[in-house]
């Protein structure tokens, strides 16, 4: 059976993925990839196919989408099922590496914390910015990663390399799951990856903003059982 391999979002920990795991873990195994300490989408891959063994499934979200495509481009042949959350195929405009840059620099300046509530309205929907639960969960979650894993995965991200001349060659079962309300990464991102690879499945949910797994568990869990489902069957 395929391990489960949940790979965080940009200052993410498991908690973004932690309403699926809760119901997952019993009947699975369960990985959580470790993003940080690596300012590279390649060398963060490559841990994962060093540190886990066998076959693998691996559930992304935005970041975690691009490593997750690094890693079945990488070895493809362990990568039963490629579930890509609330992510893209493209590398970084100049604009966007502009961006990053400059929020790594504000980073640096005084606390930390005065970077995440700047990017709360792009991670959620207005509807999830009034859970004041949600959003203290997010929070919490950046000021885990921490300043200096935030300018290590901005610059992996920043370099990262363009994935569509590569997802027509993943065949094995693959879902794209987005937000309609997505500012980071736009649904049209979701259905130019879903039409180039071979195999996959797209759901594109109502009112969701970029943290689709915490603003909308169930739907999010269902399209990965069913990921799973398919993976296995053609284990």
């Amino acid at each position: 059976m395929p391990t489960l391999v949940f790979i965080p979002g940009l200052l993410c920990t498991s908690a973004l993925f932690q309403a699926q795991i809760n119901v997952l873990e019993t009947t699975h195994k369960i990985k959580v990839a470790d993003t940080t300490g690596l300012d590279s989408i390649s060398a963060m891959s490559e841990r994962i196919l060093a540190q886990i063994d066998g076959p693998l499934i691996l559930f992304g979200l935005s970041m975690g989408g691009y490593i997750a495509m690094e890693t079945a481009r990488l070895d493809a042949s362990r990568v039963h099922g490629l579930g890509l959350f609330s992510t893209g195929a493209r590398a970084d405009t100049e604009d966007r590496r502009k961006m990053r840059n400059d929020l790594v620099r504000l980073s640096a300046i005084g606390k930390f914390r005065g970077v995440t509530p700047r990017l709360l309205p792009k991670f959620l929907s207005p509807r999830a910015l009034e859970n004041e639960q949600l959003t203290n969960t997010v929070l919490h979650m950046a000021e885990t990663v921490g300043q200096h894993d935030f300018a290590l995965q901005q610059k992996a991200i920043s370099n990262r390399i363009d994935q569509r001349p590569h997802l027509s060659s993943y065949t094995s079962p693959s879902c794209v799951v987005c937000g309609d309300i997505d500012e980071l990464t736009p649904p049209e991102l979701s259905v130019e990856m879903a039409a180039l690879l071979p195999n996959c499945n797209l759901k594109l949910l109502e009112a969701t903003g970029h943290l689709s797994t915490m603003e909308a568990p169930e739907a999010c869990l269902a399209a990965m059982q069913s990921l799973i489902e398919r993976a296995e069957q053609g284990s």
